[in-house]
């Protein structure tokens, strides 16, 4: 891992998360880039607002992204910048990760709500329409390590080698252990042996010493099964891939798919096919 952007709108969920990515590029000795999506309050949009007066409010938004870069690099001993970008939008955000070549954006996730299922927030909206690795950081949640990561999928067999190649490096830099937890929707039978459903990339001499578990359940509760095998298995960190069709498509729809990540008690990663 090369370098981590962190977004933050300055609130404690967003804080929270700015500590935990900073200790997570701390610990894989990698570059942390700061960033904020500047917009101008409503109340200042509703009236005549000059150039001179933006320029003052948009400079006190860098300075105080400044100051917390600063406040980081007094603790670790790494690089730390800080970024503010316009608005969040699909392509200013999209710059910004190509401009430092980053491997992974950070988000804080509030709790749930309702408001939170109809509507879903700013990191609801990245994992969705990112095609890019998205980590939602819980409200609360505090880094220390990953020693166990729970990868839930529809089909094992239909997740691409690129994915799994991502999960391997993940699990190697961490050496965590790695389970693959599949949600059984149809009414078909389970396989009597599930290990032979594992592809070959798994199987490979160089992921030895990551350790592999494989589990299926059946069950149409899809969440709750996911947040049960957490539980089940001290898991902490989840990995999800947010597709089109398929497992995926039944978190999709608003209401589940922030469900999913704003009732979560650890950090999940969706990397997108």
């Amino acid at each position: 891992m090369k370098t981590i952007i962190v977004a933050t709108d300055y609130s404690p969920i967003a804080e929270n998360a700015v500590n935990f990515a900073a200790d997570v590029a701390e610990e894989q000795q990698a570059r942390l880039v700061v960033f904020n999506s500047f917009t101008v309050p409503l109340h200042a949009s509703n009236t005549r607002f000059s150039a001179h007066a933006f320029q003052e409010m948009l400079d006190a938004n860098v300075n105080k992204l400044k100051k917390i870069t600063e406040t980081l690099s007094e603790s670790r001993n790494i690089t730390i910048i800080h970024e503010s970008i316009y608005a969040f939008v699909d392509d200013e955000v999209t710059a910004l990760i190509d401009k430092y070549n980053a491997d992974l954006i950070v988000f804080g996730m509030a709790k749930k709500t309702v408001e939170q299922s109809l509507w879903g927030n700013t990191t609801t909206t990245a994992i969705k329409k990112m095609r890019f690795p998205v980590l939602a950081v819980p409200e609360g949640a505090v880094y220390a390590g990953v020693k166990k990561v729970l990868f839930a999928c529809d089909n094992i067999e239909t997740v691409p080698d690129a994915i799994f190649n991502r999960i391997n490096e993940i699990g190697a830099k961490l050496k965590a252990e790695i389970e693959i937890f599949h949600v059984e929707e149809t009414l078909e039978k389970l396989k009597e042996d599930d290990q032979n459903t594992l592809p070959e990339i798994l199987e490979k001499e160089e992921n030895d010493g990551i350790m592999y578990f494989y589990k299926s359940v059946r069950s149409n509760a899809v969440i709750e099964e996911i947040e049960k095998e957490i539980l089940n298995f001290n898991a902490d960190l989840l990995i999800m891939i947010p597709r089109q069709h398929g497992f995926w498509e039944s978190l999709v729809h608003r209401s589940k798919t922030r469900a999913m990540a704003a009732g979560l008690k650890v950090p999940l990663l969706s990397i997108p096919v």
